[in-house]
C-alpha cells in the first residue's frame, strides 16, 4: 500500500465558497455542529439501507451511532460515525469540488451583494454543509472508510485553496470531521466549541431529533446519549414546538432560512403513514435547473429508504421538503418499483391535494411570500396535473389591468367582470410594459375591461391546455374576433360599421393579396381605437412567443399566417384607401402596406423577417417629410 501524500487544489467554486466561510459574517455560527451531525445521521442511514439492499456488505451495524468526542487542551471537537463512509474519489468528488447546481449564479449574486445581511441570506439560502465548518476552523481532518473496503482515506485543509489526501490503512468504518477550532472570540460569535455544555446545547436545540443516538462523555466519564431521538413526525402536534419544528426543516433541506408553512398528514386503517412536510421561504436557487434533484424523504417504519423520493410530489411541487414515513411498504423498494406502486401513488394524490389546501388557507401576506417564490412552478400543474387543475387555478394570481401592482385571483377577477362578460381576457407578452402597450388592448383599456397580464414563459402554455374558470372561457385579446358591444352598441354601429367594410373593401382585398407571403387576411379591426393596425392570429393559432420557444427547442413548426387588422379610423389607414383609390398602381403603396404590416409586428414585440428593408423603406419615407 501506498503511503504517499496527494495536495490537490479546490476547484474554483469551492475555493470562494470556503473563502466566505472563514471570513464569515454569518452571525450564527453554531450551525456548523448541526450541519456535520446531519451529515453524519445521513450516513448512517445509507449504511442501514444499504445493508438491506446488499446482504454480503461487510459491515458492523450492531451500534449504530454518533459520538462526539472534544479535547479543550487541543481546541479540538470531532463529530465521529460508524455509517457508510467514502471512497477516496467520493472524498475528492463531495469535499474537494461543488457540484450543486446553482453555484455559480449563487457566486455572482455574492460578487453583485454589498449588504453584510443580505450576503449571510444568500449563503443560508445555499445550505453549504461541511463549508461551513471552517467559519470556526483553523484547520479540518477528516478521516473515513467506505462499509466493506480495506484501506481508509485522510482529507485535511485550512481552507485555503489546497487540501491533503493520502490512504491510511488503519481507519475505523465511517467517517471522523476532527474540527482545529480558532480561539474563542464573542464579539464574532465565535463561542467556545470545546466547553461540553456548549455542544451540549448546540445539540439539544439543532439536533435532537436525530433518530440516532448522538453520543458524548458524560461527567462519569461514560458515554451518555444527549438527544432524545424522537422523530418529530411522529409525535402529536401539540408535542412538537415551532422552534424544532424548524430545525428540523434545516435538517431535510439544509436551507438556513426558517420554512414558511409546515404541513402535516397521517392515515390510519389498512394503509398507514404519517407526512410532515415543509414549503420553504425561498426558492432553491436550481428550482428551475433541469437535472436538480427533487422529492421528500421516504422512511418506511422510522426506516429511511431514500432521499429525494420523486414518487411522492410531481414536478410543480417539487420545492416541498420533509419525510413520509409509510408502514406498509417493502425495505428494500426501489426508485422503479416506486413508480407503479398504488400505495405510493395514493399517498401522492393526498399529499397533493394537503398541500394545496394549506396553500388556499395561507393568510395573504404568507401567500404573497409563497406565489413570489413558487408561483411559475405551480404554474406547471395546469398542463402537467389535469387532475388537480381546479385546485391549483384556486391558488393561482396574475398581474392584470386592474392593479398596477398588485395581483388578483382568478375568483376576484370573476366577480369584477361587467355584466355580460363570458370570457376571462387574458395577452400574454415578454413584460408587462410591452403588454401595457400593445395595440391589442386598446378597446379593452377603453371599455373597462380587466385583462390579465401574463409574462410568464409557461404563460403561454396552459392558457392552450386550461379551457376556463368557474364557467368562464379564457380568450386571448390577440386572438380571433373581438365583440365588446352590447346589443344596444351594436345596433347604433351596425349601419356605419357596414358602410366601413363597403368603402375598404378594395382596399382590404388588395392588402391581403399584396401580402400573401406574411398574413392570411387583412380586414377591419374592432379592438383598435388609437394605433393604425396590429397583428392578431385565430383562435387556435399557436403564439408568436410559444412559436419561438419551439424553435429554441429546435421543433422546426410550420410557418403560421397570421391576421393583419386595420383601423379604419386612423388617419394613416384611412390615406393608404384614399390613395389606393387613385393610383392603385404605385409601386410605393405596396411597401406603406408592408410598413404597416412591419410597424404591427414591432408594436407586439415581435421580430421582423427584413429588418435592413424595413429600416431602408422607413428611411426613404421620412425624407419627404423632414
Amino acid at each position: 500500500m501506498t503511503t504517499s501524500i496527494e495536495t490537490h487544489q479546490f476547484q474554483s467554486e469551492a475555493r470562494q465558497l470556503l473563502q466566505l466561510m472563514i471570513h464569515s459574517i454569518y452571525s450564527n455560527k453554531d450551525v456548523f455542529l448541526r450541519e456535520l451531525v446531519s451529515n453524519a445521521s445521513d450516513a448512517l442511514d445509507k449504511l442501514r439501507l444499504e445493508t438491506f439492499r446488499d446482504k454480503d456488505l461487510r459491515a458492523d451495524i450492531s451500534d449504530l451511532h454518533i459520538g462526539i468526542e472534544l479535547d479543550r487542551a487541543a481546541r479540538t471537537l470531532t463529530v465521529r460515525d460508524n455509517g457508510i463512509g467514502m471512497t477516496r474519489d467520493e472524498v475528492v468528488s463531495l469535499i474537494g469540488t461543488i457540484a450543486k447546481s446553482g453555484t455559480a449564479e449563487l457566486l455572482a449574486k455574492l460578487r453583485e451583494t454589498k449588504d453584510a445581511a443580505a450576503s449571510a441570506d444568500l449563503i443560508g439560502q445555499f445550505g453549504v454543509g461541511f463549508y461551513s465548518t471552517f467559519m470556526v476552523a483553523d484547520k479540518v481532518i477528516l478521516v473515513t472508510r467506505r462499509a466493506g473496503a480495506d484501506e481508509g482515506v485522510r482529507w485535511e485543509s485550512s481552507g485555503e485553496g489546497t487540501y491533503t489526501i493520502e490512504p491510511v490503512a488503519d481507519a475505523a468504518q465511517g467517517t471522523a470531521v476532527t474540527v482545529h477550532l480558532k480561539p474563542e472570540d464573542t464579539e464574532d460569535n465565535l463561542h467556545d466549541y470545546a466547553d461540553p455544555a456548549k455542544v451540549r446545547q448546540i445539540i439539544k436545540h439543532y439536533s435532537d431529533f436525530i433518530t440516532w443516538p448522538i453520543r458524548m462523555t458524560g461527567e462519569s466519564g461514560e458515554p451518555e446519549t444527549v438527544n432524545s431521538m424522537k422523530a418529530l413526525w411522529a409525535r402529536s402536534a401539540s408535542d412538537v414546538s415551532s422552534d424544532e419544528l424548524t430545525e428540523f426543516y434545516r435538517h431535510v433541506s439544509h436551507d438556513w432560512n426558517p420554512p414558511l408553512e409546515t404541513v402535516r398528514l397521517q392515515a390510519e386503517g389498512t394503509f398507514e403513514y404519517q407526512a410532515l412536510l415543509f414549503i420553504p421561504s425561498r426558492a432553491p436557487l436550481d428550482l428551475f435547473v433541469r437535472d436538480a434533484k427533487r422529492g421528500i424523504q421516504l422512511y418506511v417504519k422510522r426506516v429511511f429508504i431514500m432521499d429525494d423520493c420523486e414518487s411522492l410530489v410531481p414536478e410543480y411541487l417539487r420545492f416541498l421538503k420533509g419525510v413520509v414515513d409509510a408502514q406498509d411498504l417493502s425495505l428494500n423498494v426501489s426508485r422503479e418499483i416506486l413508480q407503479q406502486d398504488r400505495q405510493i401513488q395514493l399517498i401522492r394524490r393526498r399529499l397533493v391535494k394537503k398541500v394545496l389546501s394549506t396553500v388556499k388557507a395561507m393568510p395573504a401576506e404568507r401567500y404573497a411570500t409563497f406565489w413570489t417564490a413558487f408561483g411559475k412552478a405551480v404554474k406547471e400543474g395546469l398542463v402537467a396535473d389535469p387532475d388537480n387543475r381546479d385546485a391549483i387555478l384556486e391558488i393561482c394570481s396574475f398581474a392584470s389591468t386592474h392593479d398596477a401592482t398588485e395581483p388578483t385571483t382568478l375568483r376576484q377577477y370573476v366577480e369584477r367582470m361587467k355584466e355580460g362578460q363570458g370570457h376571462i381576457y387574458y395577452l400574454t407578452g415578454e413584460s408587462r410594459s410591452s403588454i401595457e402597450n400593445s395595440p391589442h388592448l386598446e378597446a379593452f383599456q377603453a371599455k373597462g375591461f380587466e385583462v390579465l397580464v401574463l409574462t410568464d414563459p409557461i404563460d403561454e402554455m396552459w392558457v392552450e391546455a386550461v379551457p376556463g374558470f368557474e364557467g368562464k372561457q379564457f380568450q386571448s385579446v390577440a386572438k380571433g374576433q373581438v365583440d365588446l358591444e352590447d346589443e344596444a352598441e351594436k345596433e347604433a354601429a351596425g349601419a356605419e360599421r357596414a358602410e366601413q367594410e363597403k368603402d375598404f373593401a378594395a382596399l382590404l382585398s388588395w392588402m391581403t393579396s399584396t401580402l400573401a407571403d406574411t398574413v392570411k387576411e387583412v380586414r377591419l379591426s374592432s379592438r383598435l381605437t388609437t394605433s393604425p393596425a396590429c397583428i392578431v392570429g385565430d383562435e387556435h393559432d399557436i403564439t408568436p412567443t410559444l412559436e419561438r420557444m419551439y424553435r429554441a427547442m429546435g421543433q422546426e413548426l410550420p410557418q403560421v399566417k397570421r391576421i393583419l387588422e386595420l383601423n379604419p379610423a386612423h388617419a394613416l389607414i384611412s390615406g393608404l384607401r384614399t390613395a389606393h383609390g387613385s393610383r392603385g398602381d404605385d409601386p410605393e403603396l405596396a411597401e406603406t402596406a408592408q410598413l404597416v404590416h412591419d410597424m404591427a409586428v414591432l408594436a407586439e414585440g415581435g421580430e421582423l423577417a427584413d429588418p435592413a428593408r424595413f429600416v431602408k423603406v422607413l428611411a426613404k419615407r421620412l425624407e419627404h417629410v423632414i
